[in-house]
C-alpha cells in the first residue's frame, strides 16, 4: 500500500534553509579547493589560469611561504598529547564523579567556567604568568596548558553524560562473580565506553589542532598551523594559501574518517565482550559450584 502521508507544510521551508546551510559551509571550501589547483601564473580568483599541483608543492618551500611542515608537525604533535591527557583524566574524574565526594559541585563549576571566560584573556593570562616567574613559553608547555583549558571541560562533560547512562548491572553482575574493581573495569566498563573514549579523543584533538584565540600569545618562538595560517594570510597572495587550505582540509576529514569507522567498529564489539566476559564468569562459577556439589 502506497504512503500517503503528508509532509508538513515546514518541510519545504526547512529544506530550503538546509541546502542553503550546505551551500554555505561547503561552497567556500569547494572554491579553496578549486583555486588551490591553479597554474604556476595563477591568481587568487576566478577564472582559473591553468591546471597543476605547483603551489602543493611550494608549501614546502620555507624561504617563500613560512613553515609549513613544522607548524603542522607542532600542531599535529600538541594535538595528540591533548588527546591522551583528555582521555586519561577524562574517563578518572568520570568514574569519581559515580560517586559522591565533598566539592564536586565546586570542582565542575570551576572546570567548566575556562569555557566561558573569552580565549583571547586565557591566552593573555598564560602568558603574562610565563613572563613574570620568568619562564619561557613553548607549544609544549604553555600551549599545552591553554589548550588543555578548552579540551579538558568537554572530555568532561562527555564522560558524564556517558556514565549517567551506564548499565551498573553489568558491573554488579561481575563482583557477584568475585571480580574486584581492576577487573571490573578492565574487562567490564572499559570495554563499554570504549567507543565514547574514541570520541573524547577525536574531540580533543580536532579542538588543539584548530585552536587559534587560546594559541596567539603562549606558542612563544614557533607557531602552530592556525597561527602559521593567520602569518600567511599577511604575506602571502598566491594559491598557495588555498593549497594549504586544501591539504588541511583533507587532512581533518581524514583524521574524522578514520576515528568514526573505529567507534563504529568498537560499537559493535564492546557490548559482546562484555556480555562474553560476564557468561564466561558464569560460566566458570556454575562449573566450581558443580565440582563442590560433587564432591560433596
Amino acid at each position: 500500500m502506497p504512503n500517503t502521508r503528508r509532509r508538513s507544510k515546514l518541510f519545504w521551508p526547512l529544506a530550503i534553509f538546509f541546502a542553503l546551510f550546505v551551500i554555505f559551509l561547503y561552497g567556500p571550501i569547494s572554491t579553496i579547493i578549486i583555486l588551490s589547483f591553479q597554474g604556476p601564473n595563477g591568481g587568487l580568483t576566478f577564472p582559473m589560469n591553468g591546471w597543476s599541483t605547483h603551489w602543493f608543492y611550494a608549501l614546502f618551500e620555507q624561504q617563500r611561504v613560512g613553515d609549513f611542515k613544522g607548524s603542522f608537525l607542532r600542531s599535529f604533535s600538541l594535538g595528540l598529547i591533548v588527546m591522551s591527557i583528555c582521555v586519561v583524566l577524562g574517563t578518572m574524574v568520570g568514574q569519581a564523579y559515580r560517586y559522591r565526594f565533598r566539592g564536586a559541585g565546586a570542582l565542575f563549576y570551576l572546570s567548566v567556567a575556562s569555557l566561558i571566560v573569552p580565549s583571547i584573556l586565557i591566552s593573555l593570562g598564560i602568558g603574562i604568568l610565563f613572563d613574570r616567574l620568568g619562564w619561557t613559553p613553548a607549544w609544549y608547555t604553555s600551549g599545552l596548558g591553554a589548550h588543555l583549558t578548552w579540551t579538558l571541560p568537554f572530555a568532561l562533560l562527555i564522560m558524564l553524560a556517558v556514565f549517567n547512562r551506564f548499565d551498573k548491572s553489568y558491573e554488579e553482575a561481575a563482583r557477584d562473580l568475585g571480580a574486584n574493581d581492576l577487573v571490573t573495569f578492565r574487562d567490564i566498563v572499559f570495554p563499554l565506553i570504549l567507543p565514547s573514549l574514541v570520541g573524547v579523543g577525536l574531540f580533543g584533538f580536532t579542538l588543539s589542532y584548530d585552536e587559534f584565540a587560546r594559541s596567539s600569545l603562549v606558542m612563544g618562538e614557533f607557531n602552530s598551523l592556525p597561527l602559521e595560517i593567520f602569518a600567511m594570510t599577511t604575506n602571502v597572495t598566491s594559491p598557495a594559501l588555498y593549497a594549504l587550505g586544501t591539504v588541511t582540509t583533507g587532512f581533518s576529514f581524514l583524521v574524522i574518517t578514520l576515528f568514526l569507522i573505529i567507534t563504529q567498529r568498537l560499537q559493535r564489539r564492546s557490548t559482546h565482550a562484555a556480555k562474553n566476559s560476564i557468561a564466561k564468569n558464569i560460566a566458570t562459577e556454575t562449573e566450581q559450584s558443580g565440582l563442590v556439589v560433587t564432591q560433596t
